[in-house]
Order: structure tokens, then C-alpha cells, then sequence
């Protein structure tokens, strides 16, 4: 049996950021008129003025409408031949930050969109140390409005410059700079007409074909379990196995116990198979009879990661109330919850919306912690009101659950 295209390169999640005005909406809406991802009733209801007005596209909120601006993720799917594509289009005002943090915590790709004339400025550097916070492996450096400095390469250049060397000190693993007229088209979908001393990709051209990973190459295993299924005298675990891979036979532990057992059979949508690959949803039968519960996790036991009840990471304040030293909540992990109190928020007092910093926990019960750098699912975990259930911070574990 053959696959299609799509079937074998997969889909793309990336997201855009940038300070407000410097054409976030417009590209997403060059991306998808020029991609042929539009609609005739959607072309029609943004061309009633004559020229297509592409930022309403994403910009959906009657509050952004009106006010101009981007509010709230706008999230949106289209297809090329070549791939799939999910695509968050976060605001760029410092007020929601919070919401760049939830559009750009599952891409794995995030274009920062600069204007040519302004240059990199104090919104970019926070967006780029968000990008490099939740270690989104590729970043694209977009200078928009390219038309509006004559198309000029020095001017390109210098940003281009000046955004690396911010990329490098940030500790960001690789940068892609396009020069662009998201307003015109240029070097979004097609080539630039105006610019050939550049010779590097559009940016369909790059989101087609920048390499894809589930997870860090060589991430070891990591299966937490969502639900326990009793048939007849054998019990099934069930979930998505986050990372790495999983075979019949695999000598495991189930953590936090440490209890070891092997691997006696996996199934996939009702089928048996000798080997799993994250992001499948399986079910995971144990040779042994452990007592395996919600929220453990099974890994390989040459790979284990730290259990701790002292959890240290970078953090991202989410809530409008604030998150204060000395505050009682729960913290979820994977599909584990426990009660916590706040231990340490670096040098603050407390954390207020939007505010990135540091912060250390200690849990009631132990957690399975891998660093987020080196697996993002088992690395991240919520800070959540046990009042309300309001989610309150979103974390990121350093190695071996200390702060990065």
C-alpha cells in the first residue's frame, strides 16, 4: 500500500510573534490566500472595500476587528501538497504574552516577525526568549515591510545581524532569516521580484520543508498512564506515548515506584504490534502484576527520569491573580496532579500576569520529571488554584528537575 505525500511529511505546528503592527495577521493571511487555503465566502467577505484586507482572516474577535489588533490565539489549518499545517497566530502586545506562551508551547517552529524599519526592539527580545524558554527547535526571523526601506539588503542585513547575535546569547539553536512584504506577497508564498541578492527560501518554501520531529532525536521512552483497563485477569494501561519508542519485550519501571516488569504487549487501535513510536495512543500490558495507577509513568529502566518532590524550572505567570511564596496549589504534570506549595520565586516575591521568572516547588507526592529541554511533554507542568481549578503558571523543569 502507498502513502500519500502528506501521509510521509507529516504536519507542522508553528506559531508567529511579534510587536503589534509588524503584520503578524497580514502573513497568516498571505500564507493562506497565496497557499490557495482560503475559502470563496471567506475571499468574499474581507474584499467588500476592494482589496483583500488579509489580516481579518485571523483576526476573528469583534473586540480585535475593532480595536485592530490580535487578542486571543487564533489557531488555523491549512495544506499544501507538500504538507499539513497548524498555525497559531498569537498577539503581540506585552499584556498577552501569556497567550504567546500557550500558542508557541506545542511548535515546533515560530516565525518572529520584525518591521525593517524599526529593527529588533524590546518586544522581539522577549518573544525570542520565550521561543528559546519553551525550546522551540527552528525560529524564523521574518523582516516584514521590506518595501517600505526600498527592498534594501543592508537593511535586512543589520537586523538579520543584530537578531543571531540576541539568537546566540539566548542560547536559540538555529535562526532562518527571510526579508518579506507580507503586504505585497513578497518572499511569503513567492518569490520577491524586488530582491534578488537574496537567494534563500520563501517562507511556504521553508515551512514545507524544515525537518519535523516528534520529540528530541533519541528522546528515551516515556508512556504516562491515562486509564487502567481490567479485562479478565489482565490489566491494560492506556495513553499516548510522548516520546521515544516502546517494543514488546522492553525491560521497563513504572515511576514514581521504581516497580520493574517488561513489556508483554502493546496495541494500537485495537491491533497488536511489536513496536511504538511517540505520539501513538496505545494501550500497555505489563508481564507483571504491579500496582500501576493514573499519572505513573512507564519508561525504559536504562532511562529513568528524576523522581523528585522538588520541582525548579523557569516559569510563565498566566492568571491575572498573582502566584505569591508560600501559596498552597496543585501542580499538574502529564496526567498526574499533586498538592504543592510555592517554595522560591527567584528574586520575586511574586509572579504577576505575564511575568516570566523562576520558581521551586515542593510536591505532596513525588513526580516523574524528565528537563524539558530534553523531553517538553514530561519537562512541563501547570501551577494550578485548588479553589478553582484556574490555571495559574505554566512550568518548565531544568536538568534533573532544577531551574534552567
Amino acid at each position: 500500500m502507498t502513502t500519500s505525500p502528506l501521509a510521509e511529511v507529516g504536519t507542522l505546528r508553528l506559531a508567529t510573534a511579534g510587536s503589534v503592527d509588524d503584520g503578524k495577521s497580514t502573513l497568516v493571511g498571505r500564507l493562506l490566500h497565496d497557499s490557495k487555503s482560503v475559502l470563496a465566502d471567506q475571499l468574499e467577505s474581507i474584499s467588500r472595500t476592494g482589496t483583500p484586507d488579509l489580516a481579518l482572516l485571523t483576526d476573528g474577535l469583534r473586540a480585535e476587528r475593532e480595536q485592530g489588533i490580535t487578542i486571543d490565539v487564533a489557531y488555523r489549518y491549512f495544506a499544501t501538497p507538500r504538507r499539513r499545517f497548524i498555525l497559531a497566530d498569537t498577539p503581540g502586545h506585552v499584556q498577552y504574552t501569556r497567550n504567546m506562551v500557550t500558542g508557541a508551547s506545542t511548535a515546533e517552529l515560530t516565525i518572529i516577525l520584525v518591521d525593517a524599519r524599526g529593527g529588533v526592539v524590546e518586544q522581539t527580545r522577549r518573544h525570542a526568549a520565550i521561543a528559546a524558554l519553551l525550546r522551540v527547535p527552528h525560529v524564523v526571523l521574518a523582516v516584514n515591510k521590506m518595501d517600505l526601506v526600498g527592498y534594501e539588503e543592508a537593511a535586512f542585513a543589520a537586523i538579520a545581524a543584530d537578531f543571531r547575535t540576541l539568537a546566540a546569547e539566548l542560547g536559540v539553536p538555529q535562526v532562518t532569516a527571510i526579508p518579506i512584504s507580507a503586504l505585497a506577497g513578497d518572499n511569503v508564498v513567492d518569490p520577491s521580484a524586488h530582491m534578488d541578492w537574496y537567494g534563500g527560501p520563501t517562507v511556504l518554501d521553508h515551512l514545507e520543508t524544515v525537518p519535523v520531529a516528534a520529540a528530541s532525536p533519541g528522546a528515551p521512552a516515556r508512556f504516562p498512564v491515562q486509564y487502567v483497563i481490567r479485562h479478565g485477569e489482565s490489566r491494560y494501561y492506556a495513553g499516548q506515548l510522548v516520546s521515544g519508542t516502546l517494543r514488546v519485550g522492553d525491560a521497563v519501571a513504572v515511576h514514581p515506584s521504581g516497580r520493574t516488569s517488561t513489556i508483554a504487549a502493546l496495541d494500537v487501535l485495537g491491533s497488536a504490534v511489536d513496536v511504538a513510536h511517540a505520539g501513538a495512543s496505545l494501550t500497555v500490558r505489563l508481564a507483571d502484576e504491579l500496582d500501576v495507577a493514573r499519572g505513573d509513568v512507564i519508561a525504559p529502566r536504562a532511562q529513568a527520569p528524576t523522581v523528585t518532590q522538588d520541582v525548579r524550572g523557569a516559569a510563565c505567570h498566566l492568571a491575572d491573580q498573582p502566584l505569591t511564596v508560600g501559596q498552597r496549589v496543585l501542580v499538574r504534570h502529564t496526567t498526574r496532579t499533586v498538592r504543592a506549595v510555592v517554595k522560591s520565586l527567584g528574586d520575586e516575591r511574586q509572579l504577576t500576569a505575564n511575568d516570566l521568572g523562576q520558581v521551586v516547588l515542593r510536591t505532596a507526592a513525588p513526580l516523574a520529571l524528565d528537563a524539558y529541554a530534553e523531553v517538553r511533554r514530561t519537562g512541563a507542568f501547570l501551577i494550578v488554584d485548588p479553589a478553582d481549578g484556574t490555571t495559574l503558571t505554566a512550568g518548565m523543569a531544568g536538568p534533573a528537575g532544577t531551574a534552567r
